[in-house]
This record gives structure tokens, sequence and C-alpha cells, in this order.
């Protein structure tokens, strides 16, 4: 299935044997531990909007690769995700592995305690393969900066990945806002929330699409807005008990991804992709996922 190679560097890169990638989705990003605060209680999950891209990508129908650090020894938390995926990356310490901590507060308010990127570094785009050409649609999920994903990105169309996904998160928005609207013009499809959203662009009926983009803006328990050619729709979400949200707007993302990847309108990948978000948030990390 994958031969090993040394990259640049001294890196051990666990590579697909083709130099090619023939799948719908090809997510862009890191799997990482999670210690979450919840309730008063604390629990330790696999995160990583990488991860979740991917899972929810999968679960949506698509076939999907993931391209992320690797530990070479597999830890049992991880297992189950390691069986799902096709995983392929940086072959790394499981020390290296990036690490959040997160307090859920309730009412869709969570503070980012703390977060270790590991070695998420040693993602290189030199590592990808040759030819994304058949590859329907790249994902660049969150990584250590906009910075870096606008990297991906050019490399990505350099090997012609012909549409291009990207997401966002709150500290890239607040310390590097020009990257991420660069970012956002250069991708086809974006992915935000309404904070993000409003940090960007004050305010989400401010927000102007390019002719033939896609823009997501996600609402947590009010749905979600699509934006494409100026026009707008507000799709409403479902009532459901959450547990815990982490990761539900990278859930959203992959889901919808799958649906597009098959030429689903996006009114109508995005109603699914709702129903996802909306299981996995009931339960502990990507535990709906993984069942």
């Amino acid at each position: 299935m994958a031969d090993i190679r040394r990259a640049t560097g001294g890196v051990v890169i666990e590579q697909m044997n083709s130099n090619s990638i023939v799948s719908d989705v090809l997510v862009i990003g890191v799997v990482s531990i999670d210690q979450l605060h919840i309730d008063g209680k604390s629990f330790c999950t696999v995160g990583g909007a990488g991860m979740y891209t991917a899972m929810a990508a999968q679960s949506g129908g698509a076939s999907v690769e993931l391209f992320a650090p690797r530990p070479r020894n597999m830890p049992s938390i991880l297992k189950q995700v390691d069986e799902r995926l096709n995983w392929f990356g940086p072959q790394i310490l499981l020390r290296e592995l990036p690490h959040l901590e997160i307090t859920h507060h309730g009412n869709d308010v969570a503070t980012l305690n703390a977060i270790e990127w590991g070695a998420e570094i040693k993602l290189d785009p030199e590592d990808l393969p040759s030819d994304l050409s058949e590859c329907k649609i790249v994902h660049l999920a969150a990584l250590s900066s906009a910075e870096r994903q606008l990297h991906f990105l050019d490399a990505c169309r350099s090997r012609g990945a012909p549409m291009i996904s990207a997401g966002t998160y709150s500290y890239v928005v607040k310390h590097e806002p020009e990257t991420v609207l660069t970012l956002m013009k250069e991708a086809d499809i974006f992915f935000m929330n309404e904070n993000e959203a409003n940090g960007l662009f004050g305010s989400i009926g401010d927000i102007v699409t390019d002719p033939g983009k896609l823009v997501f803006v996600t609402l947590g328990r009010n749905g979600v807005i699509v934006l494409t050619d100026n026009v707008s729709e507000d799709i409403p979400a479902s009532s459901v008990k959450v547990f815990d949200p982490t990761g539900a707007g990278d859930t959203f993302c992959g889901a919808n991804l799958a649906g597009l990847s098959r030429g689903v309108f996006p009114q109508e990948a995005v109603t699914t992709a709702i129903d996802m978000a909306g299981l996995v948030v009931t339960a502990l990390g990507p535990q709906a996922l993984l069942s």
C-alpha cells in the first residue's frame, strides 16, 4: 500500500506508491490528541481539523486521502482512525503529535487554553504527490499559519489540483487577516464561522464572493449561510443536545466536500453536512464518525 522513503532534511515520509492521487478528496492537515474540559470533567480524545474533515468526508461516501504527520508506532487511541483512513505523511514520534486543550462553556462558547503544533512543521508541500489532477477536491484544513496554507495552495495548483478548498480559524483571522483574505480569494471553496466572518469583513453582509466561488459561513445552532456569486441563502439546523462541539465545523466541511465531489448542489450538500455535524456534537470527539 505504501513505501517508505527519506525526504530532504532526513524526515521519513510514508508516501503512497503512486505519484498521483485518484480520489474524491485529499485533506491536508493534522491529527491531534485533545484534552477537553466539558461540564467540569476532563476527557482525552482524538482531534485535529484534518482528522475531522477526512473522517466526515469518508463517512459522507467520498474516497479520501489524509496528508498529516503520522506516528511511527500507532497508539491505541489513534488505531480506529488509522484503520479507517488512507493516511500518509511524515513519520513522527508519538510525543510530536499536536496537542490542544479546550474548555467548553456551553452555548457555542469555548476557550482554547493551549495549542502545541508539534510536528505540523514537518508537513512539506514538496512531499505531496506530483500529480493532483485526478483528485476532485483538495482541502487545506487548519495549519499553524494561514501563510502555510497559502504555500500548500500554490503547490497544489502547480500539481494540477482542479478544485481547492480551505478553512480558517480565529487565531489566524486575528493575526493574519490579509493572508486569510488572500487564501479565501485564491481558493475555490472557503469555510469559516460567524465570528471569523465578522473578524474579516465586519459583518456577514459585507462578504463579497468572486464569480464561481463558494463560501460557507457556519452559525452554530442557527445553521449555515451559503454564498455564491453574491447571492446568499440561509439553511437552518435541527436542534440537538450538544455534548462536545469540538470538530463540528470541520465535520460540516468534510461532509459538505463529500457531496460537492459527487456533483451535488451546494444546498443539498449543506443539508446533509449539517445533519452529520449535529450527530457528531452529541458524543465525545469523533466517536459518532467512528461508529
